[in-house]
């Protein structure tokens, strides 16, 4: 069975599948927000979409990052590090991208997490 959690205007949040949460790609709001706080803010909402799905971030399996400044991974990696902490890691890619649809948006994230 598939079930589909919180509709928006062209996908939906995230879509759960056979014990696997797919998760669109999520974005700040606040986007006068430097690297490290965009992602800090994407992470909070990932916590608590996770958790209406029935999952938290040490269930997560992948996570695709898109970001338009690679001179600022580092600042996108102190972050993601303080939310995982260390243990629980997801197999990962950053992507460099041109665009996110706003000049101030300088990081979207796509992840993967297992349901139990």
């Amino acid at each position: 069975m598939i079930k589909r959690h919180k509709k928006a205007r062209i996908m939906h949040a995230a879509v759960e599948h056979n014990g696997v949460l797919y998760i669109g790609g999520h974005a700040a709001h606040d986007l006068e927000k430097g690297m490290g706080d965009q992602t800090r803010e994407i992470c909070e909402k990932l916590d608590a979409l996770m958790a209406e799905c029935g999952t938290d971030k040490t269930k997560l399996l992948q996570a695709r990052i898109y970001i338009t400044d690679m001179s600022k991974k580092e600042e996108m990696n102190t972050a993601w590090l303080e939310w995982l902490g260390g243990e629980d890691l997801p197999a990962r890619a950053t992507i460099g991208v041109a665009d996110l649809g706003d000049p101030r948006r300088l990081i979207e994230i796509a992840s993967i997490a297992a349901i139990d």
